[in-house]
């Protein structure tokens, strides 16, 4: 039965709840594009390119939450820095982040089969260098909006701590544990909880100018 929802019920489940969901995410947009357009005159997504089960590179779709041109700045691990107080952001673009709002573009990246609503949170195609032993099994799957590690964790443990998180669901998928993920992400979401990181003392370095 595992296995069964494994290979079928779950990308079953995935379409029919994108689908029920996307004129709900019609009226977000309506709502939240022209505010982030008007703010600073840019686009209203930013086109993130993410690694995908087995590897494959894809586009993945948020909100844009940083202004126009934004340096892209990264944890000492590698990971992407963020916290509250990033100068980097709109202000509706913190908004958005705390609300998870920004995330909700990626119901696209669901119907098209690129994504599932739970997931191991994906990776930068950079990343796929750093992978270590067996890190490199969080690409088994495909990847969440949400998933083990954001819904227990969030942002408060490191890249490579997140990515054996990522490996413990992988090996203990079941309807079950999506489920409580599910309601346990919802949770977190609407209580905020954990959505930057607050350690000060987290090192960055700036990789290049993009605009997020």
């Amino acid at each position: 039965m595992i296995e069964m929802y494994k290979s079928f019920f779950k990308r079953a489940f995935d379409l029919i709840i994108a689908i029920l969901v996307l004129p709900l995410w019609f009226i977000v947009l309506a709502i939240i594009g022209p505010i982030i357009y008007f703010q600073d005159k840019g686009s209203i997504f930013y086109n993130a390119q993410r690694l995908g089960k087995d590897g494959k590179v894809f586009k993945m779709y948020k909100f844009r939450s940083m202004k126009m041109n934004a340096p892209d700045l990264r944890n000492e691990d590698g990971s992407t820095f963020n916290s509250e107080d990033d100068p980097r952001l709109t202000k509706i673009g913190k908004f958005i982040r705390k609300t998870s709002l920004d995330e909700t573009p990626q119901i696209l990246n669901i119907i098209i089969g690129d994504m599932s609503i739970i997931g191991p949170r994906p990776d930068l195609p950079e990343h796929r260098e750093l992978y270590e032993n067996e890190e490199e099994r969080k690409l088994e799957i495909r990847p969440g909006v949400t998933g083990y590690n954001q819904a227990y964790f969030r942002n408060t443990v490191p890249w490579k701590e997140r990515i054996q998180n990522d490996i413990y669901y992988i090996d203990h998928l079941s309807w079950w544990l999506d489920i409580r993920i599910f309601f346990k992400t919802a949770k977190s979401v609407l209580k905020r909880e954990d959505v930057f990181v607050t350690d000060n003392e987290t090192k960055v370095k700036k990789i290049n100018d993009i605009g997020m």
